[in-house]
């Protein structure tokens, strides 16, 4: 097999990169792409090579008409960037789904709607586009393909607060969707006229499928995972639900995938087999089947593919053509990306392809190698070989092919598990070894239950028990092998580039390109001038210190990244909330599996209330507080108990002078104040390039003690919170600082302090650059020996360099 869809979507695939990179006009585009198609027509002799540009201009102007905005009815020019309370109508393009909120377990529905009309202060008028509509409630009696009217506040969805977290405006993005809804209740929805009141048949089967599902059973965690793992019901994984999984590196059993499509139509196959029915005929009623199915679970992505690819597979086989596994890869990959170019960068995607072509290319290299080991003399008549012996060589083969496709599925996900996930777990192939069987047989057995159905309630209660057996025991397999010391360790994002560095050496020698000696010589001298660029790009990243300031729920948190990770500090870590559901995550984002040192700054607790849920998650090796006494209960709770624990590799420590490149200028061991954000730490960081300064949430009587106890606060960046009481940064205090540019950290939450216009006036008199983080999102400053550069979460840059001019 030559393998022709290959080439085809490879072209088409470097056009879609190629228009992420650049937009020209779109009308020239298409002249373009036109111009090319008609010289493939008209030049016979460089037609092959037109068909292949033809085939990037292809990819090029097919993302660019999904991404442009054409109509003048598009979302994207009625709303722009604003947020604004307005009405819209249109029909459900997906059945509500329920979400459980993880901080407080409280039920929230998220509905895809098609919108056609929109109304704010003005009257009605035509809209196009898509939209996330939230509702703070389960939504009852709304369904697929009702008309309906909603009213709230729309905007685009909020980008991610930093460096390392889920980006759910990309993640909709990449679906067409760039605005999201927030109804105030499920009184905002109002059904229009005329009104449908059968739902439609997928949507009736889906719910039909849950009730069949837990006859026998009583509705629990299992059940929710089955009915995640058979129907795609995503309100299973609330909190910390799917980590084992993602961690064991086996969540994927619980996407609407090729195993559970491979197992449905090999089901109806065999069936179809047994009544002695054709090829033909059995390909013209599976695949119609899987089709239905897939459309039942709410078209993931992810069950798109799936069918796609058997629906070739099938079709092949069906009409007994041959059939290579690469090429039908290719095939399916073109087809979906004909329909829906923005699939290619959806994490599923990349990772059902990537796994599937490391598998179609590594594993007959695999499996020929564990053969060639696991065999008898081949001058050795068979009739010789004891029976048992047979029989052990086909169980160990059977054993070794399957050891082979997990390690080849495992080493297609490794980059792209460590880009989207953060995670690398070496123990993924051994838990996949385990956990897919078992996944497989708790597939098996719902699909026998919903076979089964109401006809035969006792086979399906029958069905239903092995099949929360097998799920239970799938997810203590999981749990448990993450509990072995370095089964899995959270990683940076790589990037791009380092993933396609990956995928080469990977594929590269598989594809059979190295046979010549010159082709050798060339990979050998790219491959130690990739190895020379990487080692000077970690030194260079080992002179560095990132300093990352994060808004967290009224509190803050200062992630300090310098050099080697055994430097590295966390200046506060926010409230329980703000730990376990953002600081959490951005951490893990930055590959951080224990905490060095851990500073608390004040005893508020939206500064320190999470210091627990650090200890317990990551671990803390060094904790560093303030050399003055509080009152706060939560505070000395924290204080006393790790200094219960404290032992040779936990220790506690109190500032007092300077540590490390940390200079204490307040608070002396003889400071009392009734207010705790009065004797909070100020701490100035002495870092190569740069000074900077921060003073927590220190309120003005902290700020008159600080100026009188030095005249040596000079810092190039000032970090502030903002105290219970009164402001921060007082007048004297910038004088006696001298910034180049000011950080107030502030949040948009509910219940806590924002800034006030009057202190934007005085900070803005200043003359000084000043960022409000409710605002920017993040802060990330950068520090070398040449200076230091700031970026925000919302775009916002700026250098040493353009400061000091």
């Amino acid at each position: 097999m030559k393998r022709p869809f290959t080439t085809v979507v490879s072209f088409y695939i470097a056009g879609l990169l190629i228009a992420e990179s650049f937009h020209p006009p779109l009308v020239a585009l298409l002249i373009a792409s036109f111009s090319v198609l008609i010289l493939a027509f008209a030049l016979k002799k460089f037609r092959p090579f037109l068909v292949l540009v033809l085939l990037a201009f292809a990819g090029w102007a097919n993302l660019a008409l999904h991404e442009a905005v054409v109509s003048p009815n598009d979302l994207r020019r009625l709303v722009g960037g604003q947020t604004e309370l307005v009405s819209i109508r249109g029909t459900v393009a997906r059945m509500p789904q329920v979400k459980i909120a993880a901080r407080n377990n409280a039920e929230h529905s998220l509905t895809q709607v098609r919108v056609t009309e929109i109304s704010g202060t003005d009257n009605w008028q035509p809209a196009f586009g898509e939209i996330i509509v939230s509702t703070p409630s389960p939504l009852a009696n709304f369904f697929t393909g009702q008309s309906v009217e909603i009213s709230g506040l729309i905007a685009p969805p909020a980008p991610p607060l930093a460096e390392g977290l889920f980006d759910y405006r990309d993640y909709l993005a990449t679906r067409g969707i760039f605005y999201e809804l927030r109804a105030a209740s499920t009184n905002s929805w109002q059904l229009r006229q005329p009104v449908q009141s059968t739902p439609p048949l997928t949507d009736r089967f889906l719910n039909w499928s849950k009730r069949t599902l837990s006859l026998g059973l009583t509705e629990d965690e299992t059940l929710h995972l089955l009915w995640a793992m058979t129907l795609g019901w995503r309100t299973a994984f609330t909190g910390d639900i799917g980590d084992p999984f993602l961690r064991a590196g086996t969540m994927h059993l619980f996407a609407i995938d090729g195993l559970r499509i491979a197992l449905l139509s090999g089901m109806i196959v065999t069936l179809l087999r047994v009544l002695r029915l054709s090829r033909a005929w059995c390909g013209a009623i599976a695949i119609p089947a899987i089709w239905f199915y897939t459309a039942a679970t709410g078209w993931e992505s992810s069950a798109v593919r799936a069918s796609v690819m058997m629906t070739i597979v099938l079709g092949g086989w069906a009409l007994k053509r041959p059939w290579d596994l690469v090429n039908s890869l290719a095939a399916a990959a073109f087809l979906i990306l004909l329909c829906e170019p923005r699939q290619l960068f959806e994490a599923s995607f990349q990772l059902s392809f990537f796994v599937m072509l490391t598998i179609g290319l590594l594993l007959p290299e695999l499996n020929q190698i564990t053969d060639s080991f696991l065999q008898f003399d081949p001058l050795l008549p068979e009739q010789l070989i004891p029976a048992w012996k047979r029989v052990l060589m086909q169980a160990a083969r059977a054993l070794a092919r399957y050891s082979s496709l997990s390690l080849a599925a495992w080493l297609g996900s490794i980059p792209l598990s460590a880009l989207y996930f953060h995670l690398f777990s070496p123990i993924s192939p051994l838990a996949n070894l385990i956990a897919v069987p078992l996944g497989t047989f708790a597939i098996m057995a719902n699909l026998g239950a919903l076979i089964c159905g109401a006809w035969l309630p006792f086979l399906t209660a029958l069905f239903n028990n092995a099949a929360w057996f097998f799920m239970s025991a799938m997810t203590w397999v999981s749990d448990e092998f993450t509990r072995i010391p370095g089964s899995y360790w959270y990683v940076r994002s790589p990037s791009w580039i380092s993933i396609g560095i990956f995928y080469a050496i990977l594929f590269v020698p598989l594809s059979g390109w190295l046979k010549t000696r010159a082709r050798q010589l060339l990979a050998v001298v790219v491959a130690v001038l990739i190895a020379v660029i990487y080692l000077w790009r970690w030194e260079s990243l080992r002179a560095e210190t990132a300093i990352t300031v994060l808004p967290l729920d009224g509190g803050q948190s200062v992630f300090v990244e310098a050099g080697a990770q055994k430097n590295d500090w966390l200046i506060d870590c926010g409230n329980v909330d703000a730990m376990n559901f953002t600081l959490k995550d951005f951490l893990r984002g930055q590959g951080v599996g224990k905490i060095p040192r851990l500073a608390l700054t004040d005893a508020e607790s939206r500064n320190c209330g999470g210091a627990f849920s650090v200890a317990q998650i990551f671990g803390i090796r060094e904790l560093w507080t303030s050399p003055a006494r509080f009152r706060s209960k939560v505070y000395n709770g924290i204080v006393s108990n790790f200094e219960e624990s404290a032992t040779s590799q936990h220790k506690i420590f109190a500032f007092d002078g300077q540590y490390d490149c940390w200079q204490v200028f307040w608070p002396s061991p003889a400071s009392g104040f009734s207010r705790a954000d009065d004797g909070a730490l100020v701490l100035l960081g002495h870092f190569p390039g740069a000074k900077i300064l921060f003073l927590s949430d220190l309120g003005r009587l902290g700020q008159n003690g600080l100026l009188a106890t030095t005249n040596s606060l000079r810092a190039d960046i000032v970090v502030a919170g903002l105290p219970n009481e009164g402001e921060p940064l007082s007048d004297p205090l910038i004088a006696a600082i001298r910034p180049k540019l000011i950080v107030i950290v502030d949040s948009d939450s509910a219940f806590a302090r924002h800034v006030t216009p009057r202190l934007k006036d005085r900070l803005a008199d200043q003359n000084v650059p000043v960022i409000y983080t409710r605002t920017s999102g993040a802060a990330k400053i950068i520090v070398d020996k040449t200076g230091w550069k700031l970026q925000t979460g919302d775009g916002q840059q700026f250098t040493s360099a353009a400061l000091s001019n």
